[in-house]
């Protein structure tokens, strides 16, 4: 492979990534939904039903990485954090920028990609806040770097990704009314687009964007060599027993969609143990 191969790559995915965005900002997408009045009246439980955050995040550093668009900004910031949000897309951050402007909330808004944050100091932040994103680049382990590196010890770090399983899944049904693995799991191109897009399909892709598939231990792996400690996993449950047959409710009674991560970053001093297989 040529050594400019991974740099064209990259490149190649924020264009077509960043145009994706910026046309779902436009056409205000349901990705780019604002809060309502009734989550922001309760931000925290908006945000956190799972209470990996504690009972307050009051003038926590909040770090919302790649998640533009009006919404996780403003709970957060709703929820007394002081919000910083990074996206690659200028117009999902104009959302951010709107919705403060609307409910007076104080957030920092940077464009730049979640795998170059070069402008944020080292140890800035408690908290990082990760919504699906880590699909759009074709190397995870920078940007898990650029976590840890601002991230403060003991600082938590919760992300949501597309699971490496569901993007290797087909969206339809076959003749047998079931689902079959499509794509290879070692892979370095992007997952190709669907040929026959439908609504299964718009719930777990979005049109026009690059995605990569990450494998569980580059996701996994990734973090905890990052120097974070993983400490809970859950796969948000889509499935629908009643949904027809071809729908995004049923197709998550096969396969999860996501999988969404807690960790925490350890101190310096805290050596990996090490383990022998005999």
């Amino acid at each position: 492979m040529d050594d400019s191969e991974p740099m064209l790559r990259r490149a190649a995915a924020l264009r077509a990534n960043q145009q994706c965005y910026d046309s779902l900002a436009a056409a205000r997408a349901p990705l780019c939904k604002p809060a309502s009045d009734a989550e922001i009246a309760n931000p925290l439980q908006t945000v956190d039903p799972l209470g990996w955050l504690g009972k307050s995040i009051h003038r926590k550093e909040v770090l919302c990485l790649a998640a533009g668009g009006g919404r996780q900004s403003a709970l957060y910031a709703s929820a007394g954090a002081i919000v910083t949000v990074v996206d690659l897309s200028p117009a999902m951050l104009e959302l951010d920028r709107q919705v403060a402007r609307e409910r007076k909330l104080s957030i920092r808004a940077i464009q730049t990609s979640m795998d170059q944050l070069n402008m944020l100091d080292n140890d800035s932040f408690d908290i990082v806040i990760h919504p699906v994103s880590t699909c759009y680049l074709p190397d995870v382990t920078p940007v898990f770097r650029e976590i840890s590196r601002v991230l403060r010890t003991g600082g938590i770090y919760v992300s949501q990704h597309k699971s490496p399983v569901s993007l290797q899944t087909t969206d339809q049904v076959n003749a047998n009314a079931r689902y079959s693995l499509e794509h290879t799991y070692y892979r370095a191109e992007p997952i190709p687009e669907s040929i026959n897009p439908n609504s299964t399909t718009r719930r777990l892709r979005e049109r026009g964007a690059v995605e990569y598939l990450h494998r569980l231990e580059q996701l996994i792996g990734g973090i905890c060599r990052a120097g974070m400690s993983i400490e809970d996993l859950i796969e948000p449950v889509h499935a629908d027993d009643f949904a027809e047959a071809g729908s995004f409710g049923d197709r998550a009674r096969f396969v999860a969609p996501y999988i969404r991560i807690k960790a925490t970053k350890k101190s310096t001093d805290q050596a990996s143990p090490r383990l022998f297989l005999v």
